[in-house]
């Protein structure tokens, strides 16, 4: 008889259950979930799920017709909670769901696997039966070289995408590119830019497309929107062997709140928590994870690593670390549960942040952890040892707040916002730092990055390319939004290709242009990167010139690199004759210009060879004059 069950079967050892009841096992992906296997040389499909307060446990899938009574589950007799069964002659691909009887009559009995590998294409929702090992890797150099690629030395630039809206086959009822087809066209496409590395927007499953995968459903499982498992795999293979470092947007924050999803998983409040106080997000209307329970902290970490181990990622971006951090995130007094001594600090949470940063680290030394963190929590890039949350990167929001409200003012105005423009660097080693302009700073009405900037048509190309050469300059790690390299005036909309046909346009082809030679001399500069977290990487000149709307500063590498000086005029009138206190005397030469007109700017340079005076200028012995055009950034480096 097919798809008999039998209970002798498991993947849990006495050590994995205590790990999972203490919280600290990482690699629950291994036990969970569908795993094909042979019983006495019967062919099937073990599985198991976690679901304490269950009455019962059924197996419904494709084969039974889901059928919620002919394939139990039976619970282990350990109080691990988990139950388990093998079935003989299941095969790949097949849809399953758990029905999870239990006494509340108010939820979903039916619940895809959360550790499902994969899974049908939304809105359908059952999980599929997966092997992902039938996949061979090709990337070893990559995964031998990228310690030095992903190093705090090196020159990170990272091109963040939604896979879903980069770009579509218009041609074809403007369907999605799977992954394969993705990453062929992007692998080129971010090689020729020079970007380091991409960010892909979450791709774990999940149900609407509208929530750009933020509100998740499936944490093992890339979404089928885009292909299979394989052909995901193959994705990060291609980026790999074109140099090109993969990062994963991962959402441990909150969870969609979906019936057949995690939410009230066995009847309980399983995964979050029960009080809506703790366990209803009121922004984003989804639950919030209950850190303070072991076994979430070891699925939460499970599900990262599962990302770095199977995938070879080469970095998580953790969203929304500040509403996991603050118990009053996004709520007015009454509608929180402050700790018994008054404060608002999540301790589970920083627990939970703290054994994951750790666990990645220790399992893969040579990835990257970011943090999206968006207030001055201490720390955050800090080690835990020293107290701090152990992420290898924090966003830095206040940088991109800043810049961007400046920047949004007529330079008629900006000498009254001139703080705006210099805070960032009183505190950019605080943290080792991302400067982001990310996909959340133009959406939701907020405008396109070309449609904040003032001033007439020209004018706002000029602002934006100003806006791109100082973020090159500023120290920190750089990350740019899909669209924003050809500066598109709509907003980013999920639904749709990338406007690419703007690209016949100079101005816009102008500042793809600019991205890519600033890409170019990041990477070749080592005063552009090198000492991106280190305090002596940096040296103003002069900060204070607000009546002029210029900054000055020195970018410093090793003492026998070449420090690169950076000139920032934002007023939209030009300075002739401008005097520029030099650190050293001798010749220097101007080697980039955003005015340049092969990027769109109206072509004012310094053609010829600066040489200084002997004259007090800045506090230094020795100065330059040279002409600033309006909006403009200039990079200038000593001659021989």
């Amino acid at each position: 008889m097919k798809y008999e069950t039998f209970y002798d079967v498991s993947f849990f050892s006495e050590f994995d259950i205590y790990l999972f009841k203490e919280g600290t096992h990482t690699k629950l992906y291994n036990h969970f979930g569908a795993h094909s296997y042979i019983r006495n040389d019967q062919k099937g499909v073990y599985f198991a799920v976690w679901a304490p307060n269950a009455k019962g446990v059924f197996l419904i899938a494709d084969f039974n017709n889901f059928n919620n009574q002919t394939h139990p589950l039976k619970m282990r007799q350990d109080g691990s909670g988990i139950w388990e069964v093998f079935v003989s002659d299941v095969s790949i691909e097949t849809l399953y769901k758990y029905y999870i009887d239990s006494d509340n009559l108010q939820v979903n009995k039916e619940k895809a696997d959360p550790f499902a590998f994969f899974a049908e294409v939304a809105p359908k929702s059952a999980s599929k039966v997966w092997n992902l090992n039938d996949f061979s890797w090709n990337d070893a150099m990559w995964m031998k070289k990228r310690k030095k690629q992903n190093s705090h030395k090196a020159p990170i630039s990272i091109y963040e995408i939604h896979l879903g809206s980069w770009r579509r086959k218009v041609e074809e009822d403007n369907c999605f590119l799977n992954y394969t087809e993705a990453a062929n066209e992007l692998a080129y496409y971010i090689k020729e830019l020079g970007f380091t590395h991409v960010e892909l927007l979450p791709i774990t499953e999940y149900p609407f497309d509208g929530s750009w995968g933020y509100q998740v459903t499936g944490y093992f499982a890339p979404t089928a929107r885009y292909g299979t498992p394989e052909q995901f795999k193959e994705f990060v293979n291609i980026m790999h062997n074109h140099n090109i470092g993969v990062i994963l947007d991962w959402v441990p924050s909150h969870f969609v709140t979906d019936g057949h999803g995690l939410i009230t998983f066995d009847g309980t409040c399983l995964y979050e928590h029960q009080d809506p106080r703790k366990g209803y997000h009121p922004e984003w209307g989804s639950a919030i994870f209950n850190y303070d329970r072991n076994e979430v902290r070891a699925f939460l970490v499970s599900s990262a690593l599962f990302w770095l181990d199977k995938y070879h990622l080469d970095g998580i971006r953790v969203d929304a670390v500040a509403s996991m951090l603050y118990l009053d995130y996004a709520r007015e007094d009454g509608e929180w549960v402050p700790n018994e001594d008054g404060s608002n600090i999540n301790k589970g949470a920083v627990e939970f942040l703290r054994h994951l940063n750790t666990s990645a680290y220790a399992e893969h030394k040579d990835i990257m952890m970011f943090a999206e963190e968006s207030t001055n929590y201490p720390m955050v890039s800090g080690a835990v040892s020293d107290g701090g949350l152990g992420f290898g990167y924090k966003w830095n929001m206040g940088w991109m707040h800043d810049t961007l409200k400046y920047m949004k003012n007529d330079p008629v105005h900006r000498q009254h916002h001139h703080k705006n423009l210099t805070f960032s660097f009183v505190y950019m080693y605080n943290e080792n730092y991302v400067l982001p302009l990310s996909h959340d700073e133009v959406v939701h009405m907020k405008g396109s990055l070309i449609n904040k900037m003032p001033g007439e048509y020209h004018k706002k190309f000029a602002n934006l390319r100003a806006l791109y050469s100082l973020m090159y300059a500023h120290p920190g790690k750089k990350l740019l939004f899909m669209g924003g390299e050809f500066a598109q005036f709509s907003e980013w909309n999920f639904a749709q290709s990338l406007d690419w046909h703007l690209l016949e346009n100079k101005n816009h082809s102008g500042v793809q242009k600019l991205i890519k030679t600033l890409n170019t001399l990041y990477q070749n500069e080592p005063g552009l990167y090198k000492n991106d977290v280190e305090s002596n990487g940096f040296e103003w000149i002069d900060e204070n010139d607000y009546t002029a709307n210029v900054i000055a500063f020195i970018r410093k590498g090793n003492t026998k690199e070449k420090p690169l000086i950076i000139v920032c005029n934002f007023s939209d009138k030009a300075h002739v004759g401008y005097m520029l206190g030099m650190p050293k005397r001798g010749e220097y030469k101007e080697i980039f210009n955003s005015e340049n007109e092969c990027f769109g700017g109206n072509g004012t340079l310094n053609k010829s060879v600066l040489k200084t005076t002997a004259k007090s200028c800045h506090g230094r012995k020795n100065m330059i004059s040279l002409n600033l055009p309006p909006l403009s950034v200039l990079y200038l480096q000593k001659t021989p």
